[in-house]
């Protein structure tokens, strides 16, 4: 199959969980790569790599998150949504679509809160599920490895260890 003859994918509806949203992004990005209609270049590969890194920064390994109250969860996964801003912010194209609609599946964490509140006080905020916020922290580790696989897979980057554990 040429890259011309490649049928476009649609992206993965809002209304699935944030880590099977992630799983089709990721899916759509890597067919995107292999069927060469995205090609990094340096620049681009080096910040998906530091987009990559940040996210890592944010939300490490399911045992040590979940040890976390969920006050600090809560901010960590803001934090996410920061580090996805900044990289769409530097950049366009291909790259800057793909972290957008990656911004976009995390929305949901704007709407949660981790502390009790008189729902006529809290602006429609509610608090997550435990099986929300791992859900959302497994896909952030989804999509540190996608960017790191795909820019890695661009410009090389030796070994570099996925974060999905």
């Amino acid at each position: 199959m040429t890259p011309s003859s490649v049928p476009p994918t649609d992206s993965p509806p809002p209304g699935l969980p944030m880590g099977a949203q992630v799983v089709a992004l990721a899916a759509e990005a890597e067919e995107q790569v292999r069927g060469g209609l995205w090609q990094f270049a340096p620049p681009e590969a080096a910040l998906a790599m530091k987009t990559a890194d940040g996210l890592a920064e944010q939300v490490g390994p399911a045992a040590e998150q979940e040890q976390l109250p969920v006050i600090d969860r809560l901010e960590r996964l803001r934090e996410v949504l920061a580090v996805l801003a900044i990289g769409t912010a530097r950049t366009h194209g291909q790259l800057a679509w793909f972290l957008s609609r990656a911004s976009t599946v995390f929305t949901p964490v704007l709407h949660w809160r981790a502390l009790p509140a008189d729902p006529r006080r809290s602006f429609g905020t509610v608090v997550p599920t435990p099986e929300e916020l791992a859900d959302a922290e497994r896909a952030v580790r989804r999509l540190h490895t996608t960017l790191t696989r795909t820019a890695c897979g661009a410009v090389g980057c030796g070994e570099r260890p996925a974060a999905d554990a």
